[in-house]
């Protein structure tokens, strides 16, 4: 294993609107309807621009790296994969490094590394962030996160709470219902002639992203996670090495406005050189995307509560008896064809409301 490398990025956080509307929501994200030039992928001037932001000599290991080390070498309940698959995973690997490229490495290997959930919680291959805000602080004149690999629930699993209201960048993909939401895990490959640093600097930008996304969500249930837990993945690969890091983000020391998001490597393990290699590797990504499910359904499972107490949280006014009206009045009105109000039962409903963003 590669020693654990640091990389954090500072921003300044900016509170958030109570209840944006969806027309400010459209403007505020990224558009499909962008050049394509900006929606695909990071250019080598914006990773240069976002690797300014960098404070790698000012970073550390998460709080929680001791559970994320046992959590990526625990044993699996399923049998390790034959060798004859390592073999056949071996194959493919050389055959694309030898005539293929980045796409090709990503659909001939994501089926065998990967594991693959029922439907609800799904895979999305090297799509935008349209949904996401565009200016959160690290992310200021950069195009949309558009990661190789991303997992997780549907925003349909959230109704009747509308997670794309209340949180934001929850929602991956604007103007879809089954868009994935609040994903805890995200990956990048490198094909043939790749840079795999260049992948490490774009899964920290997917990882800055989806911590950002995961603070939203716990700030507007009145949570947090501790100071220094990482529950955020990522990981890249050229298919011969495979790199996991963890993320989160803290308070800056010199501001404690400023929130500084942290990628840690935390372990790195050549998949392609032994059956042992490839075991251990796969059985470490592996847990990654199960850690990574968990922490998806316990987060939407916390949202649907604290939105149907907050529905469901009213305080009704005591029916009175209607006073007595004198006869007076009462030939009054009927001389002047008037009406008088009659008493029913109010409520005062308080409903949810939003939560400015918290480190």
């Amino acid at each position: 294993m590669d020693k654990p490398s640091k990389t954090s990025t500072r921003s300044r956080e900016e509170q958030v609107p109570a209840i944006p509307p969806s027309r400010k929501r459209q403007i505020d994200s990224y558009s499909d309807d962008e050049p394509l030039v900006k929606r695909t992928r990071l250019t080598r001037k914006n990773l240069a621009l976002f690797d300014k932001m960098a404070q790698g000599k000012n970073s550390k290991p998460p709080k929680s790296l001791e559970d994320v080390l046992k959590r990526h070498a625990k044993t699996r309940a399923t049998a390790s994969p034959p060798e004859s698959v390592y073999g056949d995973y071996v194959d493919t690997v050389e055959r694309v490094q030898r005539t293929g490229n980045e796409t090709t490495l990503v659909v001939k290997t994501s089926g065998i590394l990967l594991k693959e959930y029922p439907t609800g919680y799904n895979q999305v291959f090297n799509r935008s962030f349209t949904n996401f805000p565009k200016d959160v602080g690290f992310n200021r004149n950069l195009s949309a996160p558009q990661p190789d690999f991303v997992e997780g629930l549907e925003m349909q699993n959230y109704l009747p709470f509308p997670v794309d209201e209340y949180v934001g960048g929850a929602t991956l993909y604007k103007d879809n219902p089954y868009s994935v939401t609040l994903p805890q895990i995200a990956g990048e490959w490198k094909g043939p002639g790749g840079d795999i640093k260049e992948a490490e600097l774009q899964s920290a930008y997917d990882g800055a992203a989806l911590v950002y996304a995961r603070n939203q969500a716990l700030a507007y249930i009145g949570k947090s996670d501790p100071p220094g837990h990482a529950a955020i993945t990522t990981f890249t690969t050229d298919g011969t090495n495979l790199n996991m890091y963890a993320h989160y983000a803290i308070p800056s020391e010199e501001d404690q406005d400023t929130l500084e998001y942290h990628q840690y490597k935390y372990a790195s393990t050549n998949i392609k050189h032994s059956y042992q290699g490839y075991k251990d590797g796969r059985k470490g990504l592996r847990n990654a995307q199960d850690y990574a499910k968990d922490q998806s359904y316990a987060l939407k499972d916390q949202l649907k509560e604290h939105w149907k107490q907050q529905r469901h949280t009213f305080h009704p006014i005591a029916e009175e008896e209607p006073m007595p009206v004198p006869e007076r009045a009462l030939e009054d009105a009927s001389a002047d064809k008037a009406s008088f109000p009659t008493t029913n039962r109010h409520y005062t409903t308080r409903g949810p409301t939003k939560a400015t963003s918290r480190s």
